[in-house]
């Protein structure tokens, strides 16, 4: 085999599992997209309590103050002792919600995202889905939590199989990329490190899809007590790793408030900092030369909202809409820097916030440039 074939078999392994990967994820939202346009008509509310009466999960309906307005029998069966009991359930309280569910519960009304967690009974604990609707509603779809984890053991599994059989093609083909470069020479040379560039960006897709998966399967739980931990610390060690891309374009970071006013946020510090380091870098994709991102750190309530503004182009309203989506990337010509991502930087922000229980938005600033903006649980 000739260096010229290896070269354009190496790239071409590599470019094909990117390509089928996006191809995939893009199927995939052409059939949600599908089935929601499926249904014509709405359907009788008759016709949605008999279901509801008849699923094989719990349901449990709740309206803006969390009076209970359906209840079918496995959710009777699963939260109520007494069968006697049943048809005396006015509100939530009768049914003794733990702190965690009134937080969910919380968390899905003021997000208008779905929430995943767990309903502690005692010695029993239930999985819980909680998934808003107008004016406040909420529906709940309740389980025994063995299910729940099996899938999860299930899915962890299946996600270490896949790392496993997708990183080791991966290295072996930039080990082979490494010999090559060592050789290669002219138009060698070039189809080389462009191949090495494809190999590096499929794996951080690899290592971002496999993160992605991990957080889908977080629950939001407050039942353990998260690390206390001051933003500016963590903003300060994800600069520190991209100011090496900042410098040569004249970009610099300005954080407010100093150091003399305390801001403390309860969020595992690991997953802060990788949100940080994306948010940050996606500012500086989009910044222009000598120009500064701005962070700013507020306390508001029981929550601290981190702000990310840069001085690019702004958002279009195709950005603002589904800028959060997997493998979503905006107009390039609105990009500054000459770095493009995988299109999962922020959605894994987004995931991020979920877990922690919090969530994040954008908006374009009165003066110009983007603003994302991270609220997280205060300490």
């Amino acid at each position: 085999m000739t260096m010229q074939t290896a070269l354009q078999l190496a790239l071409g392994f590599g470019l094909g599992a990117l390509s089928v990967g996006l191809w995939r994820e893009g199927n995939r939202k052409k059939k949600v997209m599908a089935t929601r346009l499926r249904r014509r008509q709405p359907i009788p509310e008759l016709q949605l309590r008999e279901w509801i009466s008849a699923a094989p999960q719990g349901w449990l309906v709740l309206d803006a103050q969390n009076r209970i307005e359906i209840i079918n029998e496995r959710a009777e069966s699963l939260l109520v002792k007494e069968s006697s009991l049943a048809p005396q359930l006015q509100h939530l309280n009768d049914l003794e919600p733990s702190a965690e569910l009134l937080h969910l519960l919380e968390l899905s009304r003021n997000t208008r995202l779905a929430q995943r967690g767990e309903w502690s009974l005692g010695r029993n604990d239930l999985s819980v889905r909680v998934m808003p609707g107008e004016r406040g509603w909420l529906a709940l779809q309740i389980d025994g939590s063995n299910p729940l984890k099996n899938q999860l053991k299930q899915q962890e599994q299946w996600v270490s199989d896949v790392a496993h059989e997708l990183k080791t093609p991966i290295t072996a083909l930039r080990l082979v990329s490494e010999s090559l470069a060592l050789r290669a020479e002219g138009r060698q040379a070039v189809l080389v490190e462009r191949l090495e560039k494809e190999l590096e960006r499929l794996q951080r897709l690899v290592g971002d899809l496999l993160d992605l998966s991990r957080l889908d399967n977080t629950l939001v739980s407050r039942r353990k007590r998260p690390a206390c931990i001051d933003p500016r610390d963590v903003v300060g060690q994800a600069w520190s790793t991209l100011q090496e891309l900042a410098q040569p374009r004249g970009i610099g970071l300005s954080v407010q408030p100093t150091r003399d006013q305390a801001r403390q946020v309860a969020v595992d510090p690991a997953r802060l900092h990788q949100a940080l380091f994306n948010l940050i870098d996606n500012a500086l994709r989009y910044s222009p030369d000598g120009s500064s991102i701005e962070l700013s750190i507020e306390e508001r309530d029981r929550w601290c909202l981190i702000a990310v503004r840069d001085q690019g182009p702004g958002l279009s309203e195709e950005d603002l809409e589904r800028m959060f989506e997997r493998f979503y990337r905006g107009d390039p010509a609105r990009a500054r820097g000459p770095r493009h991502g995988s299109g999962l930087g922020l959605a894994i922000v987004r995931q991020i916030a979920l877990s922690q229980g919090g969530l994040v938005r954008a908006r374009n600033h009165p003066e110009g440039g983007a603003v994302i903006e991270l609220l997280l649980p205060k300490a």
